[in-house]
């Protein structure tokens, strides 16, 4: 079931990209990019900055709102992890909270929500810098040949 998902929601669509001429380069980061800035550990940014990495790098805009999307889960996983690894980083108190009660502070008040949650934001958005720069390297480095392949194997390819 899930690999149906998966194959109807990722994989069709990046070969429907494929041969209708998007270099596999470009879908390579976009998708790097749209998982990297999809796990971003401020609620409620992701779209925007999907949006603004598509147009300053002339990407595939759906392409990687759609990896945004899909990655939307791995958010709220790594939230408090990034807030721990900022606490840790940075020699901060750490915070008693788990991602349950941010959702529910930031439903409740999200103003509030911003005014306590604020240094540990930053410190969580530290480490997300540090580490999701390593991880679009990383994916983009593994993707591309990856895609380049694909596209070569696909009906009319031969790029």
């Amino acid at each position: 079931m899930r690999s149906s998902f998966l194959q109807r929601r990722l994989v069709v669509p990046i070969l429907d990209l494929l041969r209708q001429g998007v270099t596999p380069e470009k879908i390579a980061l976009s998708i790097s990019l749209g998982i990297t800035l999809g796990v971003t550990p401020v609620l409620g940014s992701t779209s925007l900055l999907c949006f603004v990495a598509s147009v300053l790098l002339r990407l595939n805009a759906p392409a990687i709102q759609l990896v945004n999307y899909l990655v939307y889960p791995l958010q709220f996983a790594l939230l408090v992890p990034f807030i721990r690894m900022g606490e840790w980083m940075f020699a901060a108190r750490p915070i008693r909270i788990s991602a349950a009660q941010i959702l529910h502070l930031v439903r409740a008040d999200v103003w509030t929500a911003i005014a306590l949650l604020w240094t540990a934001t930053m410190h969580a958005l530290v480490v997300w810098l540090a580490l999701g720069s390593l991880a679009s390297l990383l994916l983009y480095v593994v993707l591309a040949p990856t895609l380049r392949r694909l596209s070569r194997a696909a009906p009319g390819g031969d790029r």
